[in-house]
């Protein structure tokens, strides 16, 4: 396992345990509204990218992308830069019928790894993890783990 993979894992797994199993629910109030209160920018680009995703709106999709973003499958890089990005997602955007769904997301900093789920026309679903990391303001890097 890579030493990214192992990274990410590590703070996916931070994300999901909890110090104290008998929390009560006014602790647990007092928690989400910290973890509300602390979001990212990232983390704000991360939900807007999945909301233009799930609506199919590439131009609203790619707006939260970098000019110069990287695009990484595992350890693999794809062709830099926006244009190429939107190439990817010209065809499925314009026949629709996919979405995804988030239920896990952990932020710090400037990088945000979001627990994915998705779906495509015809029953086909999947999990990827999604890393994440702001440059100037919007999303420069973004990785695929499967």
């Amino acid at each position: 396992m890579t030493k990214t993979k192992l990274l990410l894992c590590s703070f996916i797994l931070l994300g999901f345990t909890s110090c104290n199993s008998t929390e009560t629910d006014v602790e647990a109030s007092s928690r989400e509204s910290v973890v509300e209160s602390t979001e990212t920018e990232i983390s704000k680009l991360a939900i807007k990218q999945l909301a233009a995703y799930n609506r199919a709106d590439l131009d609203a999709f790619c707006a939260c992308y970098h000019p110069d973003v990287r695009v990484f499958n595992g350890e693999t890089e794809k062709p830099p830069g926006i244009d190429a990005f939107r190439e990817r997602y010209v065809e499925m955007f314009a026949k629709g019928g996919f979405g995804a769904s988030v239920p896990n997301r952990v932020s710090l900093g400037d990088h945000c790894v979001d627990v994915e789920h998705w779906w495509r026309d015809g029953g086909k679903t999947g999990k990827v993890l999604v890393r994440y990391t702001e440059r100037d303001g919007l999303i420069g890097v973004v990785q695929f783990l499967r």
